[in-house]
């Protein structure tokens, strides 16, 4: 697996065709996202910690190519508020994506708040061939707030021929899959890691269980569905296996996508 700069010069140099996507899992929830033309980092989480089970394989300053930045929801390990700096000083032009309900928080961060992009359920960006729709998530809760608005988001990536959903840390609640459906969606990239009484009163929200991210994907349209959310911390994870089983004894004509750590995995919608 590469690392730092030799990874970032694989990203750059790894070719995507139109209505192809390539991506590197960064742990947890964590992805690079390189399309035909552009290259999306999602929630992306590179703060060392102890209590990290995956280091990330990436520094901040050592990502030079991002043309965007998505931060799903204000927890650490999805808006990265220690290395965002960094990364927005090595990539200066890209643009910050989050929720309406982060901005606060961002501002003190030491960023230029005109590169930050905020959006509500609904909201759009539309700039330079990208096509970004927020769609709310309920991370246990909405949390809706009249002023802030959704605190937990998703995001629907469109650009190059392709349509992509990260779910950010969302259950599966009433009128999610009816929003998925309007899209043709490339690939999904969904939460298993579940959720339980214990992980709740220790402040650990939790997301979708691997079977109910397995029921979102089999009403939807899309072509591969990649489970994330698991293998960072050990409390906190889940079986990707298990998810990929049970995908295709159910819905069997679904098909996953599991990520390998730091390497690059190839989507299409015609290919397996």
């Amino acid at each position: 697996m590469k690392t730092g700069k030799q990874l970032i010069a694989e990203i750059d140099s790894y070719p995507v065709g139109k209505g192809c996507i390539t991506f590197w899992w960064l742990g947890q929830h964590s992805y690079v996202l390189k399309t035909a033309r552009k290259i999306i980092y999602l929630d992306p989480y590179l703060s060392p910690a102890p209590s990290r089970l995956l280091q990330s394989p990436l520094k901040p300053e050592e990502i030079t190519n991002a043309d965007i930045v998505t931060g799903s929801h204000d927890h650490s390990d999805h808006i990265d508020h220690p290395v965002l700096p960094a990364l927005m000083n090595a990539s200066p032009k890209c643009k910050l994506l989050v929720p309406k309900a982060a901005a606060a928080a961002l501002r003190k961060d030491n960023i230029d708040m005109a590169r930050v992009c905020t959006l509500d359920d609904g909201g759009v960006y539309d700039s330079d061939g990208v096509r970004i729709t927020a769609v709310k998530a309920a991370h246990e809760f909405f949390d809706y707030d009249e002023k802030a608005g959704y605190p937990y988001l998703g995001f629907i990536i469109e650009t190059d021929g392709v349509a992509v959903y990260h779910s950010g840390d969302t259950c599966n609640y009433e009128g999610l899959a009816a929003a998925l459906r309007q899209w043709d969606l490339t690939a999904a990239f969904l939460p298993i890691n579940g959720r339980d009484a214990k992980r709740l009163r220790a402040g650990c929200i939790g997301n979708m269980t691997y079977q109910e991210a397995v029921d979102l994907a089999g009403t939807i349209t899309v072509g591969a569905v990649i489970p994330g959310h698991y293998g960072m911390f050990a409390m906190n994870t889940a079986d990707p296996a298990l998810f990929a089983d049970y995908l295709d004894a159910k819905y069997p004509e679904r098909r996953s996508a599991l990520p390998k750590f730091g390497e690059p995995v190839d989507i299409s919608k015609t290919t397996d």
